[in-house]
Order: structure tokens, then C-alpha cells, then sequence
């Protein structure tokens, strides 16, 4: 590998033993992690630092890998478990780790990891899967979820240094990479800098395009700002077939609202998630994601997307042709767009479809992330 200051050069028949690549938590597969399983073919013999590895959560992803976990992965299981109350510990372990040996780092970032201290000669590239949702656009509403009032004032203190903190550590890459035009303006109001557009990649590798079809498919992480409870609601009240897929702390939740018509799986493997999305009328999209992978996804297979029209979700759907978008995540509004696109579900061209996912190819991805090295 030949590096200097201002240059760096990857070559794929060179040694990459200089490149490391680091990431905020390996905790629970999502779409963050198939960025970063993109990264590991790209750089094979890089290492992955990260705050915390739980291996059985993931599923043996990356068991293959030489894992490097911070001092915070020694600390008792209990408190790892509920490992939101490290929080005011994140940044401190991020900053902890030696990176001397290496001459690139990349960072996989949708907090912390950009944080990263590195020397004068070693350049460091952000992959910016979004700013803080917490401590930026979403501070208010964070804030009001909170069922505790009396400690409003304390988070409100942490969330304001975390602010600050997460603004300093977005200064400190040499370049930032954003993985959509949205994150791209986030970025630009929140930490004052310019960034290049790499979109993730969508690898399911999908032959077949079935033509008998039946129901809908929601496949996220099972979390709050997901909005996943909307389409179980609405799918209630229009009595029609639904299967959700994924885990997180809503899981329970959803189980007590989910009617005779609502399926909730929880974790599948990916061979049955590919079969989920050959199978759905359409993948519903209901949340504001900084880009959104399981919807390149489900274009892989052919089937459309009912998207929110915000987010990564507008950048995605083109409406009519790949699916549908509706403007804010309300009953009435995800109602409608179901109704228009069953109204003209048979006009969809399923060829098409997956023709659109191609501009989303894991050679894209390398050859774009290749070029800006």
C-alpha cells in the first residue's frame, strides 16, 4: 500500500493491513451493518473496532472478522444489556481507541465512530449514516417521550453536551461521506461542512419475479421512530393481510394491536425475508430514514414501495412506477396511498422495478468509494 500526506492509494492485490475500519456498536444486524459488511469486502484484512460486539444478536456476522472492542466491553453483562445508560461513555471510548498503526480509517458512522482520534498522517473517511436524531432535529421530541419529568432538566443538560461534542467530532474527519442527498443537507446544516454522496448497496441477488402475490410486508428495526405501529393500525382498520419482520423494543407492543389480519415473525433469516418480499403486494415504508436499504430491497424482488415522502423514502420511489409516496405518517395519509396504489397495482411493471434497483449494485458502491480514495 503506497500512502503519503496528501495521497492515498488502494490497490486490491495490495496489502490492506494498514486500513481499519471502525463502527458504532455490533449489537443487531440492520442496514448500517450491511454498509459495513460492504466495507469488510472491500478491505478483507481490515480490522473493526467498535464500542460493543454481541455476537449471538448478530447472528454470526462477522464472527470471521478481527473484532476490537473498547474497555466498555469488559464492563459487567447487566449493564451492557441496557447499554443506552452508557451513553455519557460513548464518546470518552471512542477517543480511547490507538489507531497509530494505520494510515486510512474508516468510520461507519450513525453517532459516535466519526469521534475517533487519529495521527497527523493517517486520513480518516466518515461514512455518515446520519447525525444524531437525538441531540439535532429530534432533541424536542426526544425530550417529551421521556416519562420521568423530574429529570427533564439532567437530560436536557446531557443532550446539550452530547450536542457539542457530536459537532467537535464531525470536524475531525478529513472526508465525510453522506448515503443520501438527505443526509447530505443534514450534515451541511448540523455540522457546517461539505460532503460526496455514496449511496449503500442492495445485494439480495434475486433471479425470479414472482407474479402471485398477496398482502403487505413491513421488515424494520422495531423501534418507536420507525412508525411500524401506523401500518399495523391502518392494516387493522382496512382488514388487510400484513406480515412484519424485525426486532426491538416494540415487539410487545405491536403483538397487543396487531389483529387477525397482522402477522408479527420477528427475526427471520434472509432466504425467508427474500421469500416475505416475492410474495407482498408491496413493502410499506412509513418512516423518515436517512436512505432506507429494505427498499432497494424489496425493488430487487420486484415489488413496489408505499414510502413516506420524506427521508431517504422520496429519493427512492419514483411514484407510479416504483410505488407510492405519502406525505406525513398519519392513518388518513398511509390509508390513501394504499388505496391508490391497489386502485392501480396491475399497472405496475415488476420488470422495471427491479431494472431501478440496479442503480444500486455493490460495484457501484466499490467503485465510487474507490475513486474517492
Amino acid at each position: 500500500m503506497a500512502v503519503d500526506k496528501n495521497n492515498i492509494q488502494i490497490d486490491k492485490n495490495q496489502n490492506q493491513s494498514k486500513v481499519a475500519l471502525v463502527h458504532d456498536f455490533l449489537l443487531y444486524p440492520g442496514g448500517a451493518e450491511k454498509v459495513l459488511a460492504d466495507l469488510t469486502k472491500i478491505f478483507p484484512k481490515a480490522p473493526i473496532y467498535t464500542l460493543l460486539y454481541n455476537k449471538d444478536q448478530m447472528k454470526g456476522q462477522f464472527s470471521n472478522k478481527n473484532i476490537r472492542t473498547s474497555f466498555l466491553q469488559k464492563w459487567p453483562n447487566w449493564l451492557k444489556k441496557r447499554h443506552k445508560l452508557l451513553i455519557p461513555f460513548f464518546g470518552t471510548a471512542m477517543e480511547s481507541f490507538d489507531l497509530r498503526e494505520f494510515d486510512l480509517v474508516i468510520s461507519s458512522s450513525g453517532a459516535w465512530s466519526k469521534g475517533i482520534v487519529t495521527r497527523l498522517n493517517t486520513r480518516h473517511i466518515a461514512y455518515i449514516h446520519s447525525p444524531m436524531r437525538y441531540v439535532w432535529d429530534e432533541n424536542e421530541h426526544y425530550l417529551k417521550k421521556i416519562v420521568n419529568k423530574k429529570n427533564h432538566f439532567c437530560i436536557r443538560l446531557l443532550l446539550s453536551y452530547l450536542r457539542v461534542w457530536d459537532y467537535q467530532a464531525a470536524q475531525r474527519p478529513d472526508i465525510l461521506i453522506a448515503n443520501s442527498k438527505y443526509t447530505k443537507e443534514r450534515i451541511e446544516k448540523y455540522y457546517r461542512r461539505k460532503s460526496s454522496v455514496i449511496c449503500p448497496a442492495a445485494t439480495l441477488n434475486v433471479d425470479d419475479i414472482n407474479k402471485d402475490r398477496d398482502g403487505f410486508v413491513v421488515i424494520s428495526r422495531l423501534s418507536k421512530y420507525k412508525n411500524v405501529a401506523l401500518t399495523v393500525e391502518v392494516c387493522n382498520k382496512l382488514q388487510l393481510p400484513l406480515t412484519v419482520i424485525g426486532e426491538g423494543n416494540e415487539l410487545m407492543t405491536l403483538t397487543k394491536i396487531a389483529g387477525k389480519t397482522i402477522k408479527i415473525l420477528g427475526y427471520i433469516s434472509e432466504k425467508e425475508k427474500i421469500k416475505y418480499l416475492q410474495r407482498a403486494e408491496a413493502l410499506l415504508f412509513p418512516t423518515e430514514d436517512d436512505f432506507g436499504i429494505v427498499c432497494i430491497e424489496a425493488m430487487q424482488t420486484g415489488t413496489p414501495v408505499i414510502a413516506l415522502n420524506r427521508g431517504g423514502g422520496r429519493e427512492i420511489v419514483i411514484p407510479g412506477i416504483t410505488g407510492e409516496l405519502f406525505d406525513a405518517p398519519t392513518v388518513e395519509m398511509l390509508a390513501d396511498a394504499i388505496r391508490r396504489f391497489l386502485e392501480k397495482k396491475d399497472t405496475y411493471d415488476r420488470c422495471i422495478i427491479k431494472a431501478e434497483s440496479q442503480k444500486y449494485t455493490f460495484n457501484r458502491f466499490e467503485k465510487q468509494f474507490r475513486e474517492l480514495i
